[in-house]
């Protein structure tokens, strides 16, 4: 306000205050709100392909550490665990999507064990003496690799050589 109380004839005023001092159109939180929802769009997926690339990493490192320890438990027995990861002495440890990690050991007197082998595109078997992977986000995987279901396993290939996606092997 003026001086002497006077209302300047530059403002009109409307609903107990000047029309400067008005809030937001229904305009502009419309166009903020979409604005937001593009950016959320956009950067919603780049958060979920970072979340699922720490998964893989958190996978490799896993399977790693349960192939040293399987290493570190034939030296000690003279063999390797015959059946399962439990014979390792800890508890049976999940992958980052809440499977178990599968183990097997082709020397195994297990009937069946020659048809689990899992094998490349070729039909070569992975592994030399056991297999070691996790089944993936799916939770579903074949014996080969080139399966639709055995594309997001992470594996232990070429005996340690290759820990990856089974899809880049």
């Amino acid at each position: 306000m003026a001086r002497g109380g006077r209302i300047p004839s530059n403002q009109q005023w409307r609903f107990g205050r000047p029309r400067s001092a008005r809030g937001f159109t229904l305009f502009e939180l419309l166009l903020t709100g979409a604005v937001c929802a593009l950016l959320l769009a956009i950067a919603a997926p780049s958060y979920r392909s970072i979340v699922e690339r720490q998964k893989v990493g958190q996978c490799v490192r896993d399977l790693l550490m349960i192939a040293e320890k399987i290493e570190k438990y034939r030296t000690m027995h003279g063999f390797k665990p015959p059946m399962s990861l439990g014979e390792l002495g800890a508890p049976v440890q999940k992958d980052p999507w809440g499977f178990d990690y599968r183990y097997l050991n082709f020397a195994a007197a297990a009937p069946g064990v020659m048809g689990q082998i899992r094998k490349d595109h070729n039909l070569h078997p992975l592994n030399s003496e056991f297999d070691l992977y996790s089944v993936g986000p799916d939770g579903d995987s074949r014996a080969p690799l080139t399966a639709k279901a055995s594309g997001d396993d992470v594996i232990w290939a070429r005996d340690g050589a290759f820990v990856g996606i089974a899809r880049d092997y």
